[in-house]
């Protein structure tokens, strides 16, 4: 794999990262909506908005640290889009496979997908804006409470992988995308999985700052907190970041839990396998984030900060390690008694 390679695949992956991410934030405002009996914007009323915020003048505050206000935006931005490089979608490569060693991907998407969120805290302190500056201290606060159930859930399922015979590195998003959580464990491991799914699916939320984890930009309470001094080419970088992140969250749940493809089913290859690999996906992608964004976000009212905090430390992480529990159970059942995989006993194998 070439430079030229990875340069144009990455270019390519920006550019359908972004229009996923606005459309599906379209769809969203739809459908929300829809269930709150209103008519709701056009779908293309996200593209309208990023269009507008990049031709508007761009003030930087009196008080604020202006290099940082302004690096801030497109370090979110950049750091949103590198994650998508190391994630396969619709059933191709990531464009990145080959190229760089895949032995720790997984590792370097946490913390890629931590550098989004804390770049809206640098921006918001640097503003020099009080609302920012508390909206900041929320931002992180909430940061430091998802983070150990979002570690919980990797860490399980790469325990879990570990013990398969041939597996290779199970930090690789290819070991994962090979080797399905589904197709290893066991009825009681098969729960463990479903268990740490809807944990992932819980936490997805507070990652894209979405009601009801959205306390560090309530509108209501402090001006849209960290985003509050922003405006112009900038607001209009984190929107795309937002979109893009939107995405990552979506495709690496996908990758850690559906990574099944549509063409070996049909029987169908080369373009045709491709087509159906992609719009699988979209279809994919379209029903996690409606469940993990716009449904949890039309059906909860916003937390407050101290129950987001124990939110994640306690309930969800116990959730995680009754999920772990239940994989650790299920492999001394399978090893002890020679318990088949549900993909054995469904006949799906």
């Amino acid at each position: 794999m070439t430079v030229l390679t990875v340069l144009l695949g990455a270019i390519g992956v920006t550019l359908v990262g972004i229009f996923l991410g606005l459309s599906y934030k379209g769809i969203d405002r739809k459908i929300a909506a829809h269930m709150q009996g209103r008519i709701g914007p056009p779908l293309r009323q996200p593209f309208l908005d990023v269009r507008k915020l990049l031709v508007k003048e761009n003030i930087i505050p009196e008080n604020a640290i202006g290099w940082l206000f302004n690096l801030v935006p497109v370090l979110g931005l950049g750091a949103a889009i590198s994650i998508l490089l190391y994630l396969p979608i619709g059933g191709l490569p990531s464009v990145l496979d080959g190229f760089v060693s895949a032995k720790g991907d997984l590792l370097v998407i946490l913390y890629l997908l931590i550098l989004p969120s804390l770049a809206m805290v640098i921006g918001g302190f640097a503003s020099g804006s009080p609302y920012a500056t508390v909206g900041a201290q929320r931002e992180m606060t909430t940061m430091i409470a998802y983070e150990f159930p979002l570690a919980i859930i990797i860490v399980s399922l790469a325990w879990r992988l570990s013990l398969v015979e041939g597996a290779g590195n199970v930090f690789a998003i290819s070991t994962l995308v090979s080797t399905p959580i589904w197709a290893v464990v066991g009825p009681v491991g098969f729960i463990g999985a479903i268990i740490l799914l809807l944990a992932l699916v819980i936490v997805t939320p507070a990652e894209l700052s979405k009601i009801p984890f959205d306390s560090p930009e309530a509108e209501t309470e402090i001006a849209d907190g960290l985003m509050v001094e922003y405006s112009g080419r900038n607001l209009g970088m984190f929107y795309l970041a937002d979109g893009v992140k939107m995405v990552v969250m979506g495709t690496l749940i996908i990758a850690l839990f559906f990574p099944y493809n549509l063409s070996p089913l049909l029987g169908l290859e080369s373009y045709a396998g491709i087509v159906a690999d992609i719009l699988f996906y979209l279809v994919k992608l379209f029903l996690v984030l409606l469940f993990s964004v716009t449904l949890i976000r039309v059906a909860v009212a916003r937390l407050k900060i101290d129950q987001i905090v124990y939110t994640y430390w306690v309930p969800l992480t116990l959730i995680g390690l009754v999920g772990l529990i239940c994989l650790m159970w299920d492999q001394t059942i399978m090893t002890n008694f020679s318990i088949p995989s549900m993909v054995e006993i469904l006949g799906l194998a």
